[in-house]
């Protein structure tokens, strides 16, 4: 499958089985999608798998981040949960909104090598993605923040993707404004 391919048959499974990437695989995916554009090759990102026990450990920290008694259920969606951290290095060529830049296209294009490979993806977000709870059940350090998690699992059989409105390119490129001449 070319990359233009893979980008146009991408869609977001909100419904995972519970086969997920074993730690290899994610590995070699992973090392893939670090590939993106990158200036001063700072590396501003981590990722952090989280299976198993450790999404328990997520629905208690969105609870008390959300003011709930009962742990969230949203961690248990799916087997595996890929937590996108911006980590984020002192620079004097590259500004904080650039690094964050790079963080979020490692995890769009592990989305992509992860759907290519036959595996359902989703990416995640909420407001309680920057709080204090969330942030230390990750072990975030100071300069880091927590962009989502993409959510991973099977792509279940009978069923669809998610669906998408197909993109107007020709409403969303334009060109530069003509220069408008001074009049004297």
């Amino acid at each position: 499958m070319s990359a233009l391919e893979a980008v146009r048959s991408r869609q977001s499974w909100s419904k995972v089985t519970e086969l997920a990437p074993n730690r290899e695989e994610l590995l070699q995916l992973v090392a893939a999608a670090g590939r993106v554009a990158d200036h001063s090759s700072l590396r501003p990102w981590r990722l952090i798998e989280l299976r198993g026990p450790d999404r328990e450990v997520l629905g208690a920290a969105i609870a008390k981040a959300e003011g709930d008694k009962s742990p969230s259920s949203k961690p248990l969606r799916a087997p595996l949960l890929i937590a996108v951290v911006a980590s984020y290095r002192k620079s004097d060529k590259v500004p904080r909104w650039e690094q964050e830049a790079v963080a979020s296209g490692v995890a769009h294009t592990l989305s992509l090598l992860l759907d290519e490979a036959g595996w359902g993806v989703l990416w995640r977000t909420g407001h309680y993605t920057r709080s204090k709870a969330v942030a230390k059940a990750h072990g975030l350090g100071k300069d880091e923040e927590l962009l989502g998690w993409l959510y991973v699992g099977g792509k279940p059989a009978g069923k669809r993707p998610g669906r998408r409105k197909p993109v107007d390119a020709r409403k969303l490129v334009t060109r530069m404004p003509k220069k408008k001449d001074k009049k004297k």
